[in-house]
């Protein structure tokens, strides 16, 4: 008897997880419910997929409501009719068109209208699927209103939105968030009423002991409606199940594919060992279905080969040999030996990951490529996800519907109050921000970040859809329910560091057209080159893919990282899981002292002999937990998955970890033993990568390591070209001078919107300017292209129409000097002209007009001046920064000398690149700092808690430094005791 129930997804307005409607529905005494959100149908295959545990019969819907105002209510008959409730809804949503009064004449659905609004509507006749919902407020309204003779169309609708009292006041926040308006504005009528709670069942029908009639129909239709999905070990296969037109060609296809590519990949050292291991695959491929998967990849990355664009291939299917011969990856899986079942194995129901990186430039073609492929019958969509509420959101939505001025919200955001002293409504604030975050509310649906579905079956058959500023169609579900109904996702990422590859490349044609010929996929040549492997080994990375952040530095450092191997593994060791369980310092202690590994478990070190018995890679976790705990290969990726995330706590997840420790006790392994590896296990499985992911990502670092080692100021071009990378653009400015380049303001003359090379002269982009308009410098190319370089500012104005805002820009950067006059003179000469009004269009004319020139007395500039201009418009100095300081400074140690002052107290001058905030075990604050020194290099700095207290340095400029030189693992760094920031001098 319940048609109407809200979960949480009902965004901004429902308050219950699916979960929890269930046992309210068990603990009420019903056999069957309805999961009918207002617009949306994000629940409905983990509602049908949960109902089988509690024993409740699930039946699926949509409430269709012209924002708040209820039209209909839709019920799927079956699973095609839960299709076409989805494709209606998806229809309205992605035009934008409201609902009518009217529900559509829908085959396998049935429709509900509200009682109050067949009183609006006056609608009399209905068709055979068509119902009238009474609730219990309307039942003494029903015998003195039109619809009173038609009782056999009367259902029960009492709607269900809360669980109590609480759920109804965050509803009525949530509300308020979502009409931007304060909670003492918030209409009455945008708001359920409080009495949409679940009564027992004996309840509701006692409020219907008059009307029989009611309870039978409502009760009939419930029987008539079922809907059936298959999930977990059960599921069936849902994605794409042929490529070509039949399993038998698809299969010749793939093979045929993958033996083609052998001559290419291993030349003439083709081995027995890999034609074992393509037939091994091959075979596995063909048997868990996985076929139209890979051959799918490969349509995808040869599509980016014909479009000439640059991509890399990783995640665990980097594992596979069909995949590194298919050019999906880039990885040769016997030379890393990697571990076959992390990739896929018997017990496996979901294909491997692969995880597609693209430029960032080429990424929506790719995918537009994609949908006209395979979604012309609506097979595709984009994955989504949920935005729930977090702490600092959630507090901020609060505080505007409270009325708290800004200064209070942001110190509530900021964790910045002491609890015992907040007022009634600054407490109200904290309480419903936490009632939030608990319940993991949703906030609003948004799009997963590479992830594509190309399903079998249209995708309405399984969600309605959303179409967001992107176009293509996105999924109601995220990724965890897609996989859970047998649909696999995939990945097709972004990133910059791929446009950084090709742009170097070109830049390379124009700056230095006599160089050889690059073959930038010939990896295996980089992986032995000495002066690349150096750059690894002394850590001089910045600018390279992955491995230029402090932190990775800093481990390069600690290992002394100098071939592909060794990049391998730090690629994974760097990331938090690893860290966290302090494995990341034992690894480092057993790398620089072998006989440290005598302390390993010896199955552990049997296991992972090349890592020192430490997981290091997600596929140690397959292999501890089957070999070492004796679980199935299935069981032991349930353990991967389940420490990634949403899959923690589910009840596959608890009976393997149950399994864990029931096997390793049967072993009679001590007790103490086992729980610190699952100790480490929990601590980083879900943050580890993959062997092959860690490999891929290694091939890509070779690559921009070959160009910077060997091309490095067209490189430091193309890295500011896209985007920079963990830093902000002043590093790779000045990385590019340590490397020997000229760096320039931008130049009327040289510069285009981008960076620019001439030689080893690198003039900065006219789009890094702060509020230069693109039209701007549209108008400016375009005439330089039509008559050649600018002759004079006077001829700068003739040519092209400027503001008088867009021109003293670009006088401020001294984009003008060619004219050898300063600055402050052409700053005049540019007002005389414009007369602070825009420019007519330039008209070409005969006789060239000539303009008066005033005589102006000599104006002084200095490089003080030159400077704040060029934080001003491009937000850092192209000068040494230490020039600015006010005062002098006194003799201090410079970086490459720290190793003579190990364990001393020191003085350094160092200008600030970048600030890590973390906290200790005991949620303390503490910091570390990335300068430079006076010579350009790096200064690192450790600031713990009590110092990180007491100073701040978040602020850009020039620090003096105080503290004691440490040495760990050959790694120097500064323990700081005090730190000041420096007066600059005044313009």
């Amino acid at each position: 008897m319940l048609l109407n129930c809200h979960s949480y997804f009902s965004l901004r307005y429902g308050m219950i997880p699916e979960k929890d409607l269930l046992e309210l529905c068990v603990q009420n005494n019903y056999s069957a419910m309805a999961l009918t959100d207002i617009n949306n149908t994000s629940g409905c295959l983990n509602f049908v997929r949960l109902a089988e545990k509690y024993d409740i019969k699930p039946i699926v819907g949509i409430d269709f409501r012209n924002g708040i105002e209820q039209q209909f209510i839709g019920l799927a008959k079956n699973n095609a009719g839960f299709q076409e409730l989805n494709e209606y809804l998806s229809g309205h949503s992605h035009q934008k068109i409201e609902f009518p009064d009217q529900a559509p004449a829908l085959e396998n659905a049935v429709f509900i209208y509200p009682f109050e609004q067949l009183l609006k509507t006056k609608k009399e006749i209905f068709s055979p699927n068509e119902y009238i919902g009474i609730s219990i407020k309307d039942l003494n309204r029903v015998q003195f209103s039109p619809l009173r003779n038609r009782l056999d169309k009367f259902v029960i609708l009492h709607p269900v939105s809360f669980r109590h009292k609480k759920d109804f006041s965050a509803h009525r926040l949530l509300r308020s968030i979502d009409e931007n308006t304060l909670l003492s504005k918030v209409s009455t009528f945008g708001t359920a009423e409080e009495t949409e709670q679940m009564l027992p069942s004996n309840v509701l029908k006692y409020q219907f002991k008059n009307f029989d009639t009611i309870v039978y129909n409502t009760e009939k239709l419930m029987d008539e409606c079922s809907i059936r999905f298959t999930f977990g070990e059960n599921r069936e296969h849902q994605n794409l199940r042929i490529y070509t037109k039949s399993e038998a060609e698809d299969y010749q296809r793939l093979r045929q594919k993958s033996y083609d590519a052998l001559g290419y990949r291993y030349g003439n050292n083709i081995t027995d060992q890999i034609f074992d291991r393509i037939s091994m695959e091959l075979e596995l491929i063909q048997k868990q279905n996985f076929i139209p998967f890979f051959l799918v990849n490969h349509d995808i990355v040869s599509y980016a080969r014909r479009k000439n664009y640059f991509y890399v291939g990783r995640g665990s299917g980097a594992n596979s040999i069909v995949a590194y011969l298919l050019g999906i990856t880039n990885v040769d899986p016997i030379e890393l030996d990697l571990y076959f079942e992390r990739f896929i194995n018997i017990h496996r129901k979901n294909p491997p990951d692969f995880d597609i990186d693209f430029s960032w430039k080429d990424r929506e073609d790719i995918t537009d490529y994609i949908f006209k492929k395979f979604g012309t019958k609506g097979q595709a969509a984009l994955l989504g996800t949920y935005s729930t509420f977090q702490h600092s959101a959630a507090v901020r939505e609060l505080g505007k519907v409270f009325g708290l001025p800004t200064y209070e919200i942001d110190l509530l955001s900021d964790g910045k109050y002491d609890p015992k002293k907040l007022d009634q409504l600054s407490g109200l604030v904290i309480k419903y921000a936490q009632y939030f975050q608990e319940n993991n509310q949703p906030n609003h649906l948004s799009i997963h970040a590479g992830g594509i579905l190309i399903s079998e079956r249209p995708i309405h058959y399984f969600s309605a859809t959303d179409l967001p500023p992107k176009g293509f169609p996105t999924t109601q579900f995220d990724m965890v329910i897609a996989e859970d109904v047998g649909l696999n996702k995939y990945d097709i990422l972004s990133q910059r560091g791929l446009a950084k590859i090709k742009e170097t490349l070109e830049i390379i044609k124009y700056n230095r057209p006599d160089a050889p010929e690059i073959d930038i996929d010939d990896v295996k040549k980089f992986k032995l080159d000495p002066k690349i492997n150096n750059l690894i080994k002394e850590a001089q990375c910045i600018g390279c893919f992955y491995v230029e952040s402090p932190a990775m530095r800093m481990l390069l450092k600690k290992l002394q990282v100098d071939n592909y191997l060794g990049l391998v593994a730090a690629s994974s060791i760097i990331r938090p899981g690893v860290a966290k369980s302090g494995m990341m310092r034992e690894y480092i202690l057993r790398h620089q002292d072998n006989s440290r590994t005598k302390d390993a478990h010896p199955v552990l070190l049997d296991l992972m002999p090349e890592t020192y018995g430490i997981m290091v890679y997600q596929e140690d976790v397959i292999k501890v937990a089957h070999y070492f705990a004796g679980l199935t290969l299935g069981e032991a990726d349930v353990i991967r998955r389940g420490m990634s995330g949403k899959f923690r706590g589910r009840d596959e997840f608890e009976f393997v970890k149950a399994k864990f420790f029931k096997n390793c006790k049967e072993k009679k392994y001590d007790p103490i033993v086992t729980e610190q590896i699952w100790a480490q296990i929990a601590s980083f499985a879900g943050y580890a990568f993959a062997k092959g992911h860690s490999a891929s990502y290694a091939v890509e670092s070779y690559q921009t390591l070959f160009l910077k080692a060997y091309y490095p100021l067209e490189f430091m071009v193309a890295v500011l070209n896209n985007g920079g990378g963990f830093y902000a653009p002043e590093l790779y400015v000045h990385e590019a001078r340590m490397m020997g380049g000229n760096v320039l303001a931008p130049c009327v003359n040289h510069s285009h919107a981008q960076a620019v090379i001439e030689g080893t002269d690198i003039y900065l982009g006219m789009s890094a300017l702060n509020e230069i308009e693109e039209k701007t410098i549209i108008k400016i190319l375009e005439a330089r292209e039509a008559e050649g370089d600018f002759t004079s500012l006077n001829n700068f104005l003739d040519r092209v129409s400027i503001s008088i805002e867009q021109i003293t820009i670009l006088i401020r950067i001294n984009a003008f000097r060619f004219t050898k006059i300063d600055k402050k003179t052409l700053l005049w000469k540019a007002h005389f002209r414009l007369n602070k009004a825009p420019q007519k269009v330039p008209q070409k004319q005969l006789f060239q007009v000539e303009v008066k020139d005033f005589e102006l007395p000599k104006f002084e500039t200095s490089r003080t001046d030159e400077a704040y201009d060029q934080i001003e418009l491009l937000g850092f100095p192209l000068c040494n920064p230490f020039e600015l300081v006010k005062t002098p400074m006194s003799k201090s140690v410079m970086s490459k000398d720290l190793h003579q002052y190990i364990n001393q107290d020191i003085v350094q001058y160092g200008y600030l690149v970048a600030v890590k905030n973390t906290r200790t075990s005991k949620g303390e604050r503490m910091q570390f700092g990335t300068f430079l020194d006076q010579e350009g290099q790096f200064i690192d700095t450790v600031h713990f808690p009590q110092v990180a207290a007491k100073y701040n340095f978040s602020t850009k400029g020039v620090y003096k430094i105080y503290g004691k030189v440490i040495d760990e693992f050959g790694f120097l760094s500064i323990e700081v005791t005090e730190i000041v920031r420096m007066d600059l001098a005044l313009r």
